[in-house]
C-alpha cells in the first residue's frame, strides 16, 4: 500500500511538473505572438489569451509614450532652469493637442474595432482614413497659432522675458508640428481597433528611437549635427514623431494583418467623418476634465508650501508610471468590447471586461502593497529632503489605498469608450472629478485643517467613486445597444 502511495505521489508530482511546464511554454508562445503580431479573430476562443495577446504591446506602447517626455527633460535639463520651464509651459500649451488627439482616438479605436468585428474591413479602412483627416485639419489652425504666435503664447503662460527670448523657437515647433503627435495617437488607435496592437507598440519604439539618437546629437552638436540647444530637441522629438507617423502611413498602405488602407480609400466622407468626430467629444472632455482637476488639486497644495507640492508631484509622477501597464489592459478591454459588439456578441463583450477588470485588479493590487510598504524609500530615489520624502509618501500610501477601485474603474471607462459611449465616462468624470473631488479637497484640506491630507483622501474617494459608479451602469447594459 505504501509503495503504492509513493508510486502515485511521484507519478502526481511529475504530471504536476509537466502541467506548469507546458503553461510557461504555452505562455512564451503567446507573448512571441503578441510582440510578433497576431492575427487572431478576438471574437472567438479564449478571452484570457485575447486579453493577454492585446495588452502586452498596448502596455509597452503607454511606456513608449511616456518615454518622450522623459528623455527630453533628461538632455534639457543639462541646459539650464530657463530651458526646463520652456519645456514645462510648451507641454502645458499642447495639452490641447493631447485632448484631441486623445478623444479622437477613442472615437477610433470604437468605430474600427466594431467594423472589424462586423467583417467589414473595407468600413474600417474607410473609419481610420477620416480619422486622420479629421486630425490633420485641426492640426492646422493649432500649427498656425504656434509658428505666428509662440512668443505671446509663452508670455500669456507668464514666461519671463529671458525664456521669451530663448525659447521662442522651440515652442514654435513643438507646437507648429503638432499634427504628428495628433496623427500618432489617431492612426496607432487604428491599429488598435483592428487588433493589430503590435504594429501600434513598434512604431513608438521607432519614434523614440530616433528621439534618443537625435537629442543629445541635435542639443549639444555631437558629430558633425550643428548645436541647436533648445531648438534641437524640438526638431529630434517632432523628427522621430514624423519618421514615426510615416512608417505608420506605409504599414497601413502595406499591411497583410487586420487593416489595409488603399487608394479606393482615400475620398473624403462627411458622414463617417462626422460621426468620428461627434464620438471624439467626449474623449475630449474626459481628457480635459481630468486634465483640469488635477490642476485644481495642485493649486490646493500650493497653500502648503513648495515642499507639499514637490512631495505631491514626485508621488503622481510615480503613480501614473505605476498606472501605465492598467492603460493598457484597459485599452485592450476597449478593442474587445468594440470588436464583440461587432460581431453580434455582447455577452462576450460583458465577459472580457469582466475578465481584464480582475486581471488589473490583481495587478494594481500587488502594486499597492507595494508602494504602501515602500512608499519612503520610492520617493527617496528622487530627494532626501525629509519634508518632501515625508509628504510624497503620504500621498503615496494614501491613494494606493484605492487602487484596487481604480483597476475596475479604469477598464469600466475604457470599455464604454470601446463601445462608442464617450458620452457616459464625459459625464461620470465631470460629476466625480469638478463636483465631488475638488470641492472635498478645499473642503477637507483648508475647511477642516486635514491640510494636504485632506487633498489625498479626496482623491482616493473620488476614483473609488468612479469605479463604483461605473460598475452600477456597466451592470445595467445600454452601452450594448449603442450605435456606432
Amino acid at each position: 500500500m505504501s509503495e503504492f502511495s509513493t508510486n502515485d505521489f511521484k507519478n502526481n508530482a511529475v504530471k504536476s511538473e509537466s502541467g506548469i511546464m507546458g503553461w510557461l511554454v504555452s505562455l512564451a508562445k503567446d507573448i512571441r505572438e503578441s510582440l510578433a503580431g497576431s492575427n487572431r479573430d478576438f471574437t472567438q476562443g479564449s478571452i484570457g489569451r485575447a486579453i493577454l495577446l492585446l495588452s502586452i504591446p498596448m502596455v509597452l506602447e503607454m511606456i513608449m509614450e511616456s518615454v518622450f517626455a522623459i528623455v527630453d527633460i533628461f538632455f534639457v535639463s543639462k541646459l539650464g532652469a530657463d530651458a526646463i520651464a520652456t519645456v514645462g509651459i510648451t507641454e502645458s500649451l499642447i495639452t490641447i493637442v493631447y485632448a484631441f488627439g486623445i478623444g479622437i482616438s477613442m472615437a477610433t479605436t470604437a468605430i474600427v474595432a466594431r467594423r472589424i468585428g462586423e467583417k467589414n474591413r473595407e468600413g474600417a479602412a474607410i473609419a481610420g482614413v477620416q480619422s486622420i483627416v479629421l486630425g490633420i485639419l485641426i492640426s492646422f489652425p493649432i500649427s498656425a497659432l504656434g509658428i505666428f504666435f509662440a512668443p505671446d503664447l509663452l508670455r500669456l503662460m507668464g514666461a519671463s522675458n529671458e525664456i521669451v527670448e530663448s525659447g521662442s523657437m522651440y515652442t514654435a515647433i513643438m507646437i507648429g508640428g503638432n499634427a504628428v503627435i495628433m496623427l500618432l495617437f489617431i492612426i496607432n488607435a487604428v491599429f488598435r481597433g483592428a487588433g493589430d496592437a503590435a504594429t501600434a507598440m513598434r512604431v513608438l519604439v521607432f519614434a523614440n528611437g530616433i528621439n534618443i539618437v537625435l537629442d543629445p546629437c541635435l542639443i549639444f552638436g555631437l558629430g558633425p549635427f550643428p548645436e541647436l540647444g533648445l531648438t534641437g530637441a524640438a526638431v529630434a522629438t517632432t523628427t522621430g514623431r514624423g519618421l514615426g507617423v510615416i512608417y505608420q502611413l506605409y504599414t497601413l498602405g502595406h499591411s497583410c494583418g487586420h487593416i489595409r488602407v488603399g487608394a479606393r480609400h482615400l475620398k473624403f466622407d462627411f458622414e463617417v467623418m462626422k460621426k468620428v468626430f461627434m464620438l471624439s467629444l467626449g474623449g475630449i472632455g474626459q481628457f480635459i476634465i481630468a486634465t483640469s482637476s488635477w490642476i485644481g488639486l495642485v493649486r490646493i497644495m500650493a497653500v502648503f508650501g513648495s515642499e507639499a507640492i514637490a512631495g505631491y508631484t514626485i508621488a503622481v509622477r510615480i503613480i501614473f508610471f505605476s498606472l501605465l501597464p492598467s492603460w493598457g489592459m484597459s485599452n485592450a478591454a476597449a478593442t474587445l468590447v468594440g470588436q464583440n459588439l461587432g460581431a453580434g456578441k455582447p455577452d462576450r463583450a460583458e465577459k472580457s471586461v469582466w475578465v481584464s477588470a480582475a486581471v488589473n485588479m490583481i495587478f494594481l493590487g500587488i502594486i499597492a502593497v507595494i508602494f504602501i510598504a515602500y512608499s519612503e524609500s520610492l520617493i527617496m530615489l528622487f530627494t532626501t529632503d525629509p519634508e518632501i520624502v515625508f509628504i510624497g509618501s503620504k500621498c503615496l500610501r494614501f491613494v494606493s489605498y484605492g487602487y484596487l477601485f481604480y483597476a475596475f474603474g479604469m477598464v469600466m471607462i475604457q470599455a464604454f469608450n470601446g463601445a462608442g459611449d464617450t458620452t457616459t465616462p464625459t459625464i461620470i468624470n465631470f460629476f466625480c472629478f469638478w463636483l465631488f473631488e475638488i470641492p472635498l479637497a478645499y473642503i477637507l484640506a483648508l475647511s477642516l485643517g486635514f491640510n494636504e491630507k485632506g487633498v489625498f483622501i479626496a482623491i482616493v474617494l473620488a476614483e473609488s467613486l468612479i469605479a463604483l459608479v461605473a460598475i452600477v451602469i456597466f451592470k445595467r447594459g445600454r452601452w450594448k445597444q449603442r450605435k456606432v
